[in-house]
């Protein structure tokens, strides 16, 4: 298959000014003053994305995601490297990036158009997608200066999916939209991968990665450390980087690792409707409290239920410790399913401890058709 983007070698390298002198007059009377460092944002990435393939690109904040992207679509210049790209390109790199804030939605459209090679009789004929895709009949001769986040995605991301681009770039964007919108999006990512067209993504939300990546890549400060299928991925991402984040705080709770469940031979049993019980052994060097977070996932990627984490709370011991975990009345239709554990902070905002796939779980039911949870039905004619 051919590749449309190949990555070669490409490192990014930044000089950081520190106490720099602001004015002409600062600078003659102070010549020497003021340090500099140099910071490596990106160093030797290399990877190739064939054609129709989709790419997952997820890292912690500052890990070079974004100036990644930015160097595949030309609007920084690596330091060292090639990047080679057949095809043209939409990107969304940030949120209102390439916007003029004093046009209208209207010249807006236009404009980006014509920084894709588009003539202004190419951009009339899809200006009506691109308004009704965005829903933003009301506001499209309003300046965008006066959008809101949501507009300004809604704005974007439909001019970019409507230029029919060979590959589509989405960097964060879609986390901005309401949830109503998000769904629109991905179904247009699903028909531009049915279309053979390649994207490469860049999110925080492993769900959506799993759910459309073909594959992932696993950035850290600066570095490629995976690039392989979703679910590897994601757990080297889980593990290894947010795992790890606590044990780099001063002051820090401790390390946490979750050992394991008690399931045979790694696997649990259990009927539709029934009650599962099930230990987890986790091990740390300091007394940690958490929240308990169970994942269950179809082996197709789809996340089928979260636990409410906060009404999950653990205290741990030094050493070794048994947590008692009951999923009650399992609603699943038959099939394997994947069991992901985690362990949070009471905020929820650092990953303690993670532990993908630490179980599977094979559900009974008599009598499926098709779906993945039974809901009860009653038919009344009138």
């Amino acid at each position: 298959m051919t590749n449309v983007i190949e990555v070669q070698d490409i490192s990014k390298r930044f000089t950081i000014h520190h106490e720099r002198n602001q004015t002409l007059k600062e600078r003659i009377l102070h010549p020497r003053s003021g340090s500099s460092e140099i910071f490596d944002a990106l160093s030797d990435i290399n990877f190739t994305v064939a054609q129709g393939e989709t790419l997952g690109i997820v890292g912690h904040n500052g890990s070079g995601k974004s100036t990644l992207l930015k160097c595949i679509c030309g609007v920084l210049k690596p330091t060292t490297g090639q990047i080679r790209l057949r095809g043209n390109l939409a990107a969304l790199l940030e949120l209102g990036a390439g916007f003029q804030h004093e046009l209208s939605g209207r010249d807006n459209v236009y404009l980006y158009g014509s920084m894709l090679g588009f003539t202004r009789k190419m951009v009339d004929a899809i200006f009506d997608d691109v308004v009704a895709f965005s829903e933003l009949e009301h506001f499209i001769d309003t300046p965008v200066k006066f959008y809101s986040s949501g507009m300004y995605v809604r704005l974007a991301f439909a001019v970019a999916v409507n230029v029919n681009p060979d590959i589509l770039v989405v960097d964060e964007v879609l986390a901005v939209g309401d949830e109503r919108f998000q769904a629109k999006c991905i179904d247009r990512i699903r028909r531009f991968q049915r279309e053979g067209r390649t994207i490469l993504l860049v999110t925080h939300q492993a769900d959506t990665v799993r759910a459309i990546c073909d594959r992932a890549i696993v950035l850290d400060h600066g570095n490629m450390i995976a690039d392989g299928p979703v679910t590897e991925a994601l757990r080297i991402f889980r593990e290894r980087l947010l795992g790890d984040v606590i044990d780099h705080r001063p002051g820090g709770s401790g390390v946490v690792t979750i050992d394991g469940l008690s399931a045979p031979s790694g696997s649990f049993e259990v009927r539709h409707g029934s009650s599962l019980r099930f230990d987890a052994t986790l091990t740390c060097d300091h007394a940690v409290s958490g929240n308990l977070v169970i994942e269950v996932f179809t082996r197709t990627g789809l996340l089928v239920s979260r636990n409410d984490a906060e009404a999950s709370p653990v205290t741990l011991r030094p050493g070794v410790n048994k947590v008692g975990v009951e999923l009650a009345n399992v609603p699943l239709l038959d099939g394997v399913y994947d069991l992901n554990v985690g362990l949070v902070e009471p905020q929820g905002a650092t990953m303690l401890a993670w532990r993908e796939k630490a179980a599977s779980l094979q559900v009974l039911y008599d009598g499926r058709s098709s779906g993945v949870v039974a809901i009860e039905s009653s038919v009344t004619q009138w």
